[in-house]
Order: C-alpha cells, then sequence, then structure tokens
C-alpha cells in the first residue's frame, strides 16, 4: 500500500497545501491576458507604436501589459488594449471552495 499522501491528490490541492494556489492562478489569468492581446494586435497588424499611440499610453506601459511575466498591470490598461483591438473584458467572482 502507498503510503504518499498525494497520491490521487490534484495539483490544485498541493498547490493550495503550500499556499500558492492564488498566486499561480494569478499569474497563469496575466499570461493568457497578454497572450490574447497580442495574438489581437498580430490580427489586426497593430505594432508596438500604433498600439501605444491608439491606447494613448506609452510603449513602456504596453510593453508590461504584454509581460506574461509581469503582473503590475491596471485593469485601465488591460481595458483600454481590449478597447482598441476591438474586444472587451469581463470578469468574475466565483465562490472560494
Amino acid at each position: 500500500m502507498n503510503k504518499n499522501p498525494h497520491v490521487g491528490s490534484s495539483l490544485d490541492d498541493l498547490l493550495e497545501e503550500e499556499g500558492t494556489l492564488e498566486e499561480i492562478n494569478l499569474i497563469a489569468a496575466k499570461r493568457v491576458i497578454a497572450w490574447q492581446i497580442s495574438k489581437a494586435m498580430e490580427e489586426k497588424k497593430l505594432n508596438k507604436a500604433a498600439m501605444a499611440k491608439e491606447m494613448k499610453t506609452s510603449r513602456s506601459s504596453l510593453d508590461r501589459l504584454l509581460d506574461p511575466n509581469n503582473s503590475s498591470v491596471s485593469l485601465d490598461t488591460i481595458e483600454r488594449a481590449a478597447r482598441v483591438v476591438g474586444k472587451r473584458i469581463r470578469f468574475e467572482l466565483v465562490d472560494a471552495i
């Protein structure tokens, strides 16, 4: 019989036990947002300079948004980027387990 307490548990269970689940989920969400905006820019044939100009922001602010590892981006910046590429953002609060 296997006495390993993690056999049969999920990765989420392990991350929650370690206290890192929330942080990992936020990092994953930011990476998805950065990827989606980058892909939408490609579809619209917008380079970074044009995108920043349309957003009325700096190129460095756009770089922070598109950096999947940089989580210091405001909701306002995300919303402006989404608007420029013809998208909208949707957030949702869900019950904690």
